[in-house]
């Protein structure tokens, strides 16, 4: 009997066919990489290798990304195996990590191997989860580290969501771990419908199964849009009924209504929190993730929820729930609870709904999510990270925009994003099928939707490079020339060798391409006759050809700034907007007419709740703006309209008829790109150019136009052609060159001439040191400017190496001493010197210290309550919530660590040891 068939007897269900396959590749002694779908149970090929090792007395390496899906497999593991064969390791996290089975973040597993832990004799699986995170830009490097440097004796079993390139990364998994098998499946074990809701009603995405977006809903909308609205009753009850692949026969819709006639003035009306989630619950669709991409987005949903009267449990539920959060938050001292707002959100779980982002508290998050498990809790609002492998699938997920910030602008969703996020939706073994619902919203295409839930094409990109560690412990670990060839074995340097011969075939054709048109360009200027010039008439045409593309290009850029200035303008209006004041808003064809009922009260962000001349009545925001509204009147309300603006539309509607407000003219939706002083200056070089009044200019123009294209497109791949050649290993060489002047390493030379490499006592101890500004940190120890601090100065000051602002706010960074600020600055000219070096040996600049955090750590440390230290990095600059600080706190030991490890001397490393003691406290220590 097979392990595999003993493994299959003890489980409650029967493995997929993928599932089959996989793990019979497993105790064949192949690697594995198997790719699929969020929730189809890809994990049970990695729990299968777990079991196998342990039956060979053997060890097995379970790595993850992110420590809460550690902390969960370690549970889950658990409670199979029992709690002597596992161990958990996370860092900040040690619980039996000489056990046979250790679940780990892939760091640890990293840092493991470049210190040649004795933990890894006997190892003979890794599991790799969420593999396809070795794409992420700043930690996808480890992924590579690991797979490029364990021992070939290991088998590796990735596991990862469907990518398109599946096959690439196998067989560059078989070139440099050997045989490796790679398993696909699209297929999800739960269905998934897709949905659109338009106002109250619920449309199917698509018409059948062929991917027809549904002209029902198309209809709907266009006339929805036009101002037809739906009138009659049958209509309006049809049109929200439901379709789905198990079956197409309609499913009537219970909703709630006035009247069955639906008012003129429902038809923009955005649905809120709670209307959405009783129409979930009335198609028996939850429970719900809705995912909102800001953590203040999250909250203000939550806690709209909690202005309603809607609760989604019964009494005793509720009761179970207190339990629950009670036991999660021991240990939390009451004046941190209540600085928590504790009982605000105690009270919105026990009535089923709650928040999840990384804001929060940790211990938070975890009750959040066991209740979720639990099915106690209905309704969750979350950001993207509840879908980075976290074990919290719903039955239904809604996403309310398809647009998100990612730090520098607004961009739409990507297929791949959109998967990622609907796939939590399906329960396996719960459910039939699992529901993705859109939120429609005016100017949005369901076709475009569509398109998004329908592309299957996620490829893996390498964002593989070496770092000033890895470098190190490269040469340490296995040498100068074999650490050359595994850089050059790397996926990215894979990718890039794979794809190079594609450009370069390419790169040929364009420059035949250009060749062509520059010939065809010659023959139609030479029968055109133009005037004559002084020089080269293909020259000087091409050369009025390059004016026309920059002003192309200066007024595109012209457009993006006035899109700038138009938010920043739409802002200020909308924050500015009292009570009573009427408004003109672009329309399509007249301005548009509307009172402000409740003004913004958030300035950042401006939502004015506003009545319209037609009786729409609800929060305006500036999304909704291509150019700002203008004040032309005042209204005189009572403060039964502004308290109640929905019972009182009509009354307003009334009042608009009454007074005749002044409309003003030329107030289009479209917005108007302003020129400026560069545009206006391309312009006149392009009148006066002598082309400029050639005769059939635009024919010309128009050879010229793919000329100009294709000669683009021809540096653009002589760039990317170059760029191959400058390998991983030519920066690996440059970092060693850094490395030299500043004596981490030294190069002895050999009688054949070639250099051998030594690791000095400095890059031995840089060795040890992990993260983002690692060589800053060794620059900062080696020259003793943290010498002379006491623990909370230390934790202060170190904070600036690991600290990342998510947003400025006013305030400036301060330190508590004069010993704190001048270690402060003294790290600042160090990083000013990297800087410098950095630059001038081609290498990626290390990020900029910030003090931001400082002030706050180094009071906790101290001894400080919870809301002083908040106050703290308020004043300080940082915009942070509880679980932010409780984040960085984390952060900031975990380098206080390395310090300990590294330091020169044996106070730093004392007061180092003792920083590490003072901030692991209260909230910080509870949920680890």
């Amino acid at each position: 009997m097979t392990h595999l068939a003993a493994f299959s007897a003890a489980l409650s269900f029967p493995l997929d066919d993928f599932q089959i396959e996989g793990c019979q590749a497993v105790e064949a002694g192949h690697g594995v990489l198997v790719c699929a779908p969020t929730g189809a149970g890809k994990t049970i090929v990695g729990e299968f290798a777990v079991s196998l090792a342990l039956s060979q007395g053997l060890k097995c390496f379970y790595t993850t990304p992110i420590k809460a899906l550690s902390n969960q497999k370690f549970h889950d593991l658990q409670k199979v195996h029992g709690e002597d064969a596992v161990g958990l390791l996370t860092g900040d996290v040690s619980i039996n990590g000489g056990a046979e089975i250790v679940v780990m973040t892939t760091e640890v597993l990293r840092n493991m191997i470049y210190t040649e832990s004795t933990n890894l004799e006997r190892l003979a699986f890794v599991v790799m989860d969420e593999i396809h995170f070795l794409a992420d830009q700043s930690r996808g490097a480890v992924w590579e580290e690991v797979i490029l440097n364990l021992d070939e004796s290991v088998q590796i079993i990735g596991l990862s969501a469907t990518v398109s390139n599946s096959e690439e990364f196998g067989n560059w998994m078989s070139t440099v771990r050997g045989d490796t098998k790679v398993v696909v499946t699209d297929k999800r074990p739960v269905p998934l419908d897709q949905y659109m809701l338009v106002g109250r009603k619920i449309f199917p995405l698509f018409e059948n199964a062929d991917g027809k977006v549904n002209r029902e809903l198309e209809e709907y909308i266009r006339r929805l849009e036009s101002g037809q609205a739906q009138s009659r009753s049958s209509e309006y009850n049809k049109a929200a009924g439901f379709r789905s692949r198990s079956k197409r026969g309609e499913v009537s819709e219970r909703l709630s209504q006035r009247s069955g006639k639906p008012r003129e003035s429902d038809r923009f009306r955005p649905l809120g929190r709670p209307e959405v989630l009783q129409i979930l619950r009335n198609q028996k669709m939850l429970p719900a993730i809705t995912f909102i991409f800001s953590r203040a987005g999250c909250d203000g949903a939550l806690y709209q929820c909690m202005r309603s009267q809607l609760t989604l449990t019964t009494q005793e539920e509720a009761e179970l729930i207190a339990e629950i959060v009670d036991k999660g938050v021991e240990g939390i001292p009451e004046e941190d609870l209540a600085i928590l707002d504790f009982k605000r959100w105690k009270q919105a779980l026990m009535r089923g709904f709650a928040a999840h982002h990384a804001g929060m508290l940790p211990a938070f998050r975890h009750v959040v999510e066991e209740l979720f498990v639990k099915g106690l809790v209905r309704a969750v609002f979350a950001t993207e990270t509840l879908a980075m492998g976290i074990n919290m699938p719903a039955r239904s997920v809604v996403l309310e925009k398809l647009v998100k910030f990612n730090g520098e602008a607004h961009v739409d969703l990507t297929p791949g994003q959109y998967t990622q996020l609907t796939g939590r939706a399906g329960r396996r073994g719960i459910d039939v099928l699992g529901n993705a619902v859109v939120q429609w919203a005016p100017a949005m295409d369901p076709r475009a939707v569509a398109g998004l839930a329908s592309t299957r094409t996620y490829p893996l990109i390498s964002t593989f490079a070496p770092g000033y560690n890895m470098s190190v412990n490269l040469l340490k670990t296995i040498g100068y020339e074999p650490a050359h060839r595994l850089l050059e074995k790397s996926f990215a340097q894979y990718q890039a060798d794979g794809s190079v011969v594609d450009e370069v075939r390419e790169l040929e054709r364009a420059e035949e391409k250009v060749e062509q048109l520059r010939r065809e360009l010659s023959d139609a200027i030479a029968s055109f006759n133009p005037p004559a010039t002084s020089g080269d008439p293909i020259a000087e045409f091409m050369e009025y050809m390059q004016i026309r593309r920059e002003l192309k290009d200066a007024e595109r850029k012209a457009k993006r700034h006035n899109l700038e200035e138009r938010f920043t303008e739409v802002t200020r209006v909308l924050a500015k907007l009292q009570n009573g004041q009427v408004i003109a808003m672009p329309g399509r064809k007249h301005p548009l007419l509307a009172v402000v009922v409740s003004a913004a009260n958030n300035a950042k962000d401006p939502k004015p709740w506003v009545i319209m001349e037609t009786g729409w009545s609800g929060r305006i925001d500036v999304e909704s703006f291509a150019i700002p509204p203008i004040v032309i009147g005042q209204m005189r309300l009572s403060k039964d309209v502004t308290h109640h603006p929905k019972r009182h539309a009509r009354y307003v509607v009334e009042q608009f008829k009454r007074n005749h407000y002044p409309r003003p003219k030329n107030m289009r939706l479209e917005s108007r790109t302003r020129g400026n002083d560069e545009t206006a200056q391309l312009r006149v070089q392009l009148r006066e150019h002598p082309v400029h009044k050639w005769s059939d200019l635009e024919q010309l123009a128009r050879i010229g136009e793919r000329l100009t294209r294709r000669q683009r497109d021809l540096d653009r791949l002589d760039g990317q052609v170059s760029a191959a050649t400058d390998t991983l290993g030519r920066t690996f060489d440059r970092i060693l060159a850094l490395l030299e002047e500043m004596s981490y390493v030294e190069f002895a030379f050999e009688e054949d001439g070639t250099r051998t490499p030594i690791i000095t006592d400095e890059g031995e101890r840089l060795a040890q040191i992990h993260g983002e500004a690692d060589l800053l940190v060794a620059q900062c120890l080696r020259r003793g400017v943290w010498n002379e601090l006491d623990p909370a100065e230390l934790a202060g000051v170190v904070s600036m190496c690991v600290f990342e602002n998510r947003k400025e706010t006013q305030g400036e960074a301060e330190a508590a001493t004069d010993a704190m600020a001048d270690a402060m600055n003294a790290t600042l000219s160090i990083w000013t010197e990297l800087e410098a070096d950095e630059r001038r040996h081609r290498l990626p600049v290390t990020k900029m210290p910030e003090a931001g955090f400082s002030l706050a750590v180094h009071q906790w440390a101290a001894g400080a309550p919870l809301d002083y230290c908040m106050q703290a990095a308020a004043a300080s600059g940082a915009e942070l919530t509880p679980g932010d600080f409780v984040r960085w706190c984390r952060q900031v030991i975990d380098a206080l660590e390395q310090v300990k490890k590294t330091g020169y001397t044996d106070d730093i490393k004392r007061n180092a040891r003792k920083a590490v003691e003072a901030i692991r406290r209260g909230v910080v220590a509870i949920g680890s």
